[in-house]
């Protein structure tokens, strides 16, 4: 099955095609570059990647999703029509760009009569970790959205908070690395903790330059739903609390 998987849940807009195929339970899948993808969440199936394009702008994912999805499927000889399925990060992440990637991902599969499946986006750096691992990425108004993974499996839901107060609760669950682009960003309050992979150890387990979510890893952890048929969920953005833009109150009267 050829899926065709987004993000644009951080400053990076990426775009990727994979093929997905079933696996042997029993085995572990390897992540070695240019071969199959998977992890602790990925057994089961096999993503080989057809093709990517991971451009970090933050101000311009509007412009640039739709380039990159011609690009990738260009690129690779794909038609729209070959895909099986669409994978979406699903947040959390700032709302104009997390929008951009969700309603494009649904009406791109609604238009070809394919399913789409979101995904946690922290998931998809998250899944590619071992050991007790904290996930962070730019929420903006100075705070991360964040989560905690043992063994690559997400314990509990993404939350959002100030990094000190994020670190100092990663301290008390006993959290011994931090990964993602949140801790380039606000580096003092982890500084205490472990750094996860460096940039060549990142590319071997499938993960952007700068830490960002994977699309493939996404297409890995919606692998099993997609390959048994199963229907998505209702595909609800991660926004996680209240847009940055408010609609402006009425005037108010004033007595003269």
């Amino acid at each position: 099955m050829l899926v065709l998987a987004l993000d644009t849940s951080t400053a990076a807009c990426a775009v990727a095609l994979a093929e997905l195929t079933a696996s042997d339970p029993a085995r572990p899948v390897s992540t070695a570059a240019g071969g199959p993808i998977g992890g602790p969440t990925g057994l089961g199936v096999h993503v080989w990647p057809r093709g990517s394009v991971v451009i970090v702008d933050a101000r311009r994912h509007g412009e640039l999703l739709a380039l990159s999805m011609r690009a990738v499927l260009d690129e690779a000889g794909v038609r729209p029509t070959d895909l099986g399925a669409v994978v979406v990060g699903a947040g959390p992440g700032p709302f104009t760009s997390l929008r951009v990637g969700m309603v494009t991902a649904a009406a791109f599969a609604d238009a070809l009569d394919i399913p789409v499946h979101g995904v946690c986006s922290l998931d998809g750096i998250g899944a590619a970790t071992a050991g007790s691992v904290g996930v962070v990425t730019d929420a903006r108004r100075r705070e991360v959205y964040w989560a905690r993974y043992d063994a690559g499996v997400r314990v509990g839901d993404p939350a959002v908070g100030r990094p000190a107060q994020v670190a100092q609760t990663m301290r008390e669950f006993g959290v011994e690395a931090v990964t993602g682009p949140g801790r380039a960003l606000y580096p003092e309050p982890f500084t205490g903790f472990a750094v996860v992979v460096d940039a060549g150890q990142a590319r071997e387990a499938g993960l952007p330059e700068g830490g960002y979510p994977s699309p493939e890893l996404l297409v890995g952890l919606a692998g099993a739903d997609l390959l048994a048929g199963r229907d998505p969920s209702v595909l609800v953005p991660l926004y996680l609390r209240r847009p940055d833009a408010t609609e402006p109150h009425a005037p108010k009267a004033v007595r003269v």
